[in-house]
């Protein structure tokens, strides 16, 4: 049986200017899910994530993490890499490390090992001008992962990248998920993507945000090609696309 890693109860969040991005979320995640929030732009996805990592904080209601956070314990990759222009690529996912006070060695170790599992241990010794945007945004998962976290936090990491490019990053990231087994929150506005990457699927209503839906992916893993291809993969797809176009027509 799944046991919970975080609970949200009550989520609220309203910013000084009065705007309520969030409303009363009730969620529950999963210790080593794979976990999507889809819905229209605005809708609060990037909020809760900032909320559970601790970025924000909310003006009602609760994050409740079940196994208490320890340092180190949460990664979050942004909609933009963010690396540091003037590190090379193995001094930017060393840096979470050095921060931490990891001994310089072992955290050279932990940063090498990290870029070689995304597939950039060619690239150690290059700045982040020198790769393509799709390598940056590998970095900034190594970066994220280099501490090895239970809780992975992904803001739209593929959003602005091609379609090839993003597909075959889908395929890295669930590669990774299903050898390390973290617990995953990924943040989308692409029912195509959420539904290739997620165990389940929570569909968010227009702001003020709130769940409105659920979804449970039931493909089999490991995800390919012939999944993304498959018959039962296109009708998961219409059916969240529809529950996501009835989920938008839910007004406060």
């Amino acid at each position: 049986m799944s046991v919970d890693l975080l609970r949200l109860r009550g989520l609220s969040l309203t910013y000084a200017s009065g705007t309520r991005a969030l409303d009363k979320v009730d969620l529950d995640v999963r210790d080593g899910e794979f976990l999507t929030l889809l819905g229209p732009s605005g809708c609060g996805k990037s909020t809760i994530l900032r909320l559970v990592a601790g970025l924000l904080e909310p003006t009602g209601g609760t994050v409740e993490r079940v196994r208490p956070a320890t340092r180190g314990d949460t990664g979050f990759v942004f909609q933009e890499p963010t690396l540091m222009p003037w590190a090379r690529i193995i001094d930017n996912v060393r840096l979470p490390l050095d921060l931490a006070g990891v001994p310089r060695a072992e955290a050279q170790d932990r940063a090498e090992d990290g870029l070689s599992r995304v597939g950039l241990g060619d690239f150690l010794q290059a700045f982040p001008a020198e790769l393509s945007g799709g390598m940056k945004m590998r970095a900034a998962l190594a970066r994220a992962l280099v501490t090895g976290p239970r809780l992975l936090l992904l803001d739209e990491p593929f959003a602005a990248l091609d379609e090839i490019t993003r597909l075959k990053l889908n395929d890295d990231l669930l590669a990774l998920w299903e050898r390390e087994r973290f617990t995953t929150i990924f943040v989308t506005h692409s029912v195509f993507e959420s539904v290739y990457l997620s165990g389940r699927i929570a569909i968010m209503g227009p702001r003020p945000g709130r769940v409105v839906d659920e979804v449970v992916v039931d493909l089999p893993w490991p995800r390919d090609l012939s999944v993304r291809t498959g018959a039962a993969y296109g009708a998961l797809c219409r059916d969240v696309s529809d529950r996501l176009h009835r989920a938008m027509g839910v007004m406060p």
